[in-house]
């Protein structure tokens, strides 16, 4: 599964991680409909650093389509309130 961060680059989403990244994703969702932007903002972090540290990037030639985007570190706390919501960004 390829990830990508707005305005970043893909990634290689390996199987070892995808629970981890599910699991942030729905206290993403949690966090944001209980309008706790602070806890969204370390938790958001939490999300992106995970890709960037545990997935390998796919390299900057090769062409592939993301299975998910991701929003970019700069993301609003209004702008998430209209991404994680339902079952959040990542399927499960």
């Amino acid at each position: 599964m390829i990830v990508r961060i707005l305005s970043e680059g893909q990634y290689r989403i390996t199987d070892e991680v995808v629970d981890q990244l599910n699991e942030i994703d729905n206290r993403l969702v949690k966090i944001v409909a209980k309008g706790d932007e602070k806890a969204f903002q370390s938790t958001f972090n939490e999300l992106l650093n995970a890709v960037r540290c545990d997935c390998p990037p796919v390299a900057a030639d090769e062409l592939v389509e993301s299975d998910i985007i991701l929003p970019p570190d700069d993301t609003t706390f209004e702008e998430a309130k209209h991404l994680f919501l339902g079952e959040g960004i990542l399927p499960n």
